[in-house]
């Protein structure tokens, strides 16, 4: 894995077509919006689609039933549409269940959501594990409704079929794994999360280009339910996994947020740390807390792997999260494209960190006997180059990977990692492994 060649790629814009494209497709923890989703992300990269029945137990959790939905509308007396499925996906409760019946503005109130904070916007809102039914409108079209008798038709089907994710495996060198994951279940929602998918898939894409330390598995899963019952199929391998990010919130102008794993200090942490500080952009690091996306489930005690979250502006946090604002006039190409780029560097990071042994450790190297000063270079960069080459010797003591140098120096990874292929070059180091 290099990273060299990333300055010379900008799938930002093909991760926003990518995004245009499944943006009209009504998603949800089940259904064929699933699968529609992923059979056109199968056109990118060859994901395994994988199907779980209704009714499976998965630890304390059961596979749900499963949801699709034709059409679905309000009208008023006069027999006109005042709220339509067609006109946005958002509009429905998702998961709702089927009805077609006539009442009164009041018992038609009981049903509808809105969000008066924001009366031009229309919320979110779903139904996953309790059967109910809704429209979820804005408040300015609640505020227009007058007394009268309405007619709800939700044309949905609510019966056994089963839970649809997608999965796709890069063997490495090595079997030892790194965990992509992202969530597959909000329909038209660009930044949460139809950008990590995006993000995910031209990720998935660009590895499989590249020769590999670690082996990458990607997972394309509805939220919770899915990464649930992935690790119950999969958890006498689970142990494989030695790294781990999910995934979301990645398309917005906020700065990167970086949530840690459970474990606190784990490389994935340390690597997400050492990439965003390096940056020069403004950033936040927070502490794991049992509440998010999927590394929830992930940093469970029971598997406890270390699995961190990637996001710049977190859930929650911009008055657009789980509303018809979050569409895509929200996101944009060149961040989506920071988000990659600091991803990328993160997993660089992970699959080039060595642990190298000083072949000459009393006293430095005569460096100049041997041409590194011209390796080295010259120009304004020749101090700090001399000195990540300085620290790699001192700190290669069979202790320190190259992370540890990176973090200890407070020097930028990459530059600790090319001193040291070079020092190989030249006989001053052996490799230990990680």
């Amino acid at each position: 894995m290099d990273i060299k060649g990333l300055k010379d790629i900008d799938p930002g814009k093909s991760m926003f077509e990518l995004i245009k494209t499944l943006y009209p497709i009504c998603r949800s923890i089940t259904g064929d919006g699933n699968r529609m989703t992923l059979n056109m992300i199968k056109d990118i990269i060859p994901i395994e689609i994988k199907e779980v029945p209704s009714g499976t137990k998965v630890f304390d959790w059961t596979v749900p039933k499963e949801w699709n939905i034709k059409d679905a509308y309000i009208k008023d007396s006069k027999g006109e549409k005042i709220v339509d499925f067609r006109d946005s996906n958002l509009h429905v409760l998702n998961y709702s269940m089927p009805v077609q019946k006539k009442l009164s503005l009041k018992e038609l109130k009981e049903h509808l959501f809105t969000l008066p904070e924001y009366p031009d916007w229309v919320p979110y809102r779903t139904s996953y594990y309790e059967e109910n039914w809704g429209f979820c409108i804005s408040y300015n079209k609640l505020a227009e409704l007058q007394d009268g008798e309405y007619e709800v038709f939700i044309d949905s089907t609510l019966k056994d079929g089963s839970l649809t994710y997608g999965e796709f495996l890069i063997k490495g060198k090595i079997q030892d794994e790194i965990l992509i994951s992202c969530h597959i279940c909000h329909p038209s929602l660009c930044n949460d999360n139809l950008s990590g998918i995006a993000l995910v898939t031209h990720l998935a894409a660009y590895l499989s280009s590249m020769p590999l330390r670690y082996s990458y598995r990607f997972l394309f899963i509805p939220g919770t339910i899915g990464s649930i019952t992935w690790l119950a199929l999969n958890e006498s391998r689970v142990s494989l996994i030695k790294h781990g990010l999910v995934i979301a919130l990645v398309g917005d102008s906020g700065h990167v947020t970086y949530k840690k794993s459970r474990i606190g200090n784990a490389e994935i942490d340390r690597a997400a740390s050492h990439v965003l500080r390096s940056s020069g952009d403004e950033y936040e690091i927070i502490d794991f807390i049992p509440y998010g996306y999927d590394e929830r489930q992930f940093c469970s005690p029971g598997f406890n792997l270390p699995v961190g979250c990637f996001m710049r502006t977190p859930y929650g946090r911009y008055p657009q999260y789980h509303t018809s604002a979050d569409n895509l006039d929200f996101i944009k190409p060149e961040f989506l494209m920071d988000s990659f780029r600091k991803i990328f560097k993160i997993l660089n990071i992970i699959d080039n960190n060595r642990t190298y042994i000083n072949k000459n450790q009393k006293c430095e190297p005569q460096l100049g006997r041997r041409g590194l000063y011209s390796s080295i270079g010259g120009g304004q960069d020749k101090r700090i180059r001399e000195l990540a080459m300085l620290w790699v010797l001192n700190l290669s003591d069979g202790k320190h990977s190259l992370l540890d140098i990176a973090e200890i120096s407070a020097i930028d990874f990459d530059l600790i990692r090319e001193m040291a292929e070079i020092l190989q070059r030249h006989e001053l180091l052996g490799d230990i492994g990680c």
